[in-house]
């Protein structure tokens, strides 16, 4: 997971905690690890360019070849389910993949352009703060999903 801003201490780091490291104890055992790269926020006075600043240190925090996910309100929603399939296809074609978490001001067009899938959790707008629990959240169900662990139940 890539997300610009830092999540200070509090109940909503620690619940962002328990769910990346479950699903990254958890994923090992099905081939999948997961960590958290967290960006500094741009300078720049202006949207525009505090975006395209964030956009060149995203750019350099994904690896080469990664299946890019970007999570964008304008994006695809999708089940837990069709989410864990997909992630099971990139993991067993031996990608990485990459979770895109913009700041305050969202993501660049070209952040939004190289991504093979643009994710929204609904149509609404969401604290990129509360996005980053919610995406560890669904890697965490997903890892279960795959596992055949009850955590999801259909």
């Amino acid at each position: 997971m890539v997300a610009v801003g830092r999540l200070k201490a509090g109940p909503e780091r620690e619940m962002l905690d328990r769910y990346l490291d479950r699903a990254d104890k958890a994923g090992r055992q099905i081939g999948l690890s997961f960590d958290l790269r967290e960006l500094a926020e741009s300078a720049a006075r202006q949207p525009a360019a505090r975006k395209a600043g964030e956009a060149e240190s995203i750019a350099a925090a994904i690896p080469p070849g990664a299946v890019v996910v970007v999570l964008d309100e304008r994006g695809k929603p999708v089940t837990s389910r069709a989410l864990a399939d997909r992630i099971a296809e990139w993991r067993d074609s031996g990608r990485d993949m990459a979770f895109v978490i913009g700041g305050p001001d969202g993501l660049a067009p070209d952040t939004i352009a190289r991504a093979d899938l643009r994710l929204a959790f609904g149509a609404m707008t969401w604290p990129h703060q509360l996005v980053r629990i919610m995406l560890a959240e669904q890697l965490y169900r997903t890892v279960t999903i795959l596992a055949g662990h009850p955590y999801h139940r259909d």
